[in-house]
């Protein structure tokens, strides 16, 4: 992909799918990118090149293989994810923001926006798929959960560089998807909750 020819369009989808993958996995995103920059095997758009710098590598190697174990230890996941809400979805963002460095300020910044907004539907849509399965007395699902995250981190990368617009338009679609089934899964809680409060109300009278 030629950084100077890429269009804004082809941009877009890049950052809507690389933004996804970071929210799953932020660390094996950034990896994943340096390493095929590294290799010249693709070329990253805009300031995303420093990608390539062997530290950024290799900091970022060390803790992609320090969230491949902790993320499949089932309750400690948990607060894993909360406390990684404070730096895959800002980490997606500058990524967008770097992506997005020949554009005008105020297109730098809707894209900012828009990559912020992916990361955190990915997100949220991982931390919620944790708390329905970290309940299970076995820890295979957590496992098998954690270890197909960081497979679609790493593949969504590896897509979104090489088949943008095809990577973008699935995860648009699959994000939408997520929204609306999180709607949902909110309102099925307030419901229950409104319930028991209206339960237990009735029966102090």
């Amino acid at each position: 992909m030629d950084a100077l020819a890429i269009s804004p369009s082809t941009l877009a989808s890049l950052v809507i799918a690389l933004s996804f993958a970071a929210g799953l996995n932020v660390y094996a995103t950034v990896c994943t990118l340096g390493v095929m920059a590294r290799l010249h095997w693709v070329v990253l758009p805009g300031e995303l090149g420093g990608l390539a710098n062997p530290w950024v590598i290799g900091v970022s190697g060390v803790l992609f293989a320090g969230e491949f174990f902790a993320d499949k230890i089932p309750g400690f996941d948990l607060i894993w994810n909360a406390l990684h809400t404070f730096i895959r979805i800002p980490a997606a963002a500058l990524m967008a923001y770097a992506a997005s460095s020949h554009l005008s300020p105020e297109q730098q910044l809707l894209v900012t926006c828009a990559g912020a907004g992916i990361a955190a539907i990915a997100h949220s849509s991982k931390t919620a798929a944790r708390i329905a399965v970290t309940p299970s007395p076995e820890p295979v699902s957590n496992i098998v959960l954690s270890s197909a995250e960081d497979a679609v981190a790493i593949g969504l990368t590896w897509v979104a560089m090489h088949y943008p617009r095809t990577a973008g338009i699935a995860v648009g679609t699959l994000s939408i998807g997520l929204v609306a089934a999180l709607w949902w899964g909110f309102s099925r809680i307030r419901a229950a909750l409104r319930r028991l409060l209206h339960g237990g109300l009735r029966s102090l009278d």
